[in-house]
């Protein structure tokens, strides 16, 4: 077996002041493999970002993470600010979640990304960083890459700003990437566009890829292996194929009943009744219960851990009855 790249575990991150603190992740563990792409699922509140942003030391001060992730042999949780902002945009790429607001509206596109190439590597010169990269901009499909290096943010569309965010996360030939909802706000056009460039790339440079989503449609086609988040931890794994064809976890089977299909005109979707919980108000027991029509009182009181029910590892003391005919 391939070695794992990275190593995540008992990741848990709390945030607050004083005695009163609340977490916001909880407990987090996965490996992920080179070459592969594992997609991480929720709704908004769940913790998907925040975990990834743990790891990367890019959260507010009055964030307490704890855990450990071991990339290459080493702990990012733990590595000194010089170190990580070394692998940060070299050898870990990000995709940020608005590419608006994470480029800089007073500098070009192309100053943002050749400062990117320079900040990494202190040999190459400047004309050899512009031409790389022009290079990346026609890589990504961008028409006359030339001539849009000299734009502003505000001058490329949605989708062109997007790709242009991939290219500049590339720029530097990272190991993994790490992309958080890159189709958030584009059509589905445009968005279909970006999944086949990012499933394109990773497969041609053998990168590693974190997907994290709300929308179990976008990593069908691409994850190796689903994590679906709720409430700050993990209610189910497995690879796409068991997700989508073995689900266990009522959470999971919502999320799946809310995705618009093509063979059925006029269905209704059926949406998960409620929200999830703050971090500061969660309930005892399962967090989900509280929007869950299977839920037993034993899941008011007590939370489930994850636990192996036929092809997935699922957090639901009735994943066996699931399994039994209870409607999705």
């Amino acid at each position: 077996m391939t070695a794992p790249l990275l190593e995540v575990t008992g990741l848990t991150t709390t945030f607050g002041t004083g005695g009163k603190r609340a977490s916001a992740v909880r407990g987090l563990d996965f490996t992920l493999e080179p070459g592969k792409v594992l997609g991480i699922v929720g709704e908004s509140g769940s913790g998907k970002s925040v975990a990834m942003m743990s790891m990367l030391q890019l959260l507010a001060p009055s964030a307490k993470v704890t855990g450990s992730a071991i990339y290459k042999g080493r702990d990012l949780i733990t590595m000194g600010p010089r170190d990580i902002r070394k692998i940060r945009g070299k050898e870990i790429g990000c995709i940020f979640q608005d590419p608006l607001s994470a480029f800089n509206p007073v500098k070009t596109i192309g100053h943002q990304i050749v400062e990117a190439i320079l900040l990494h590597d202190s040999k190459i010169s400047k004309r050899a960083a512009t031409e790389h990269a022009t290079s990346l901009l026609a890589d990504v499909a961008i028409p006359q890459p030339g001539e849009r290096l000299g734009q502003y943010p505000h001058e490329f569309s949605g989708g062109m700003r997007q790709r242009a965010m991939i290219a500049m996360a590339l720029a530097n030939g990272p190991n993994l990437l790490i992309a958080d909802e890159p189709t958030t706000a584009l059509d589905v056009t445009v968005q279909a566009q970006i999944l086949d460039l990012l499933r394109k790339l990773t497969e041609e440079r053998g990168i590693a890829t974190i997907l994290i989503t709300h929308d179990l449609g976008v990593v069908a086609g691409m994850a190796d292996e689903i994590m679906v988040m709720y409430a700050g931890r993990v209610v189910e794994r497995g690879s796409a194929e068991a997700i989508f064809y073995d689900t266990r976890h009522p959470y999971t089977r919502g999320l799946i009943a809310a995705m618009p299909k093509l063979d059925g005109p006029g269905e209704i979707l059926r949406a998960i009744e409620g929200t999830p919980p703050s971090i500061w108000t969660r309930p005892p027991g399962c967090s989900f219960a509280p929007r869950c029509s299977f839920a037993i009182e034993a899941c008011r009181t007590t939370e489930p851990g994850l636990r192996r029910v036929g092809e997935t590892e699922t957090a639901c003391m009735r994943a066996e009855e699931l399994d039994k005919g209870m409607p999705a």
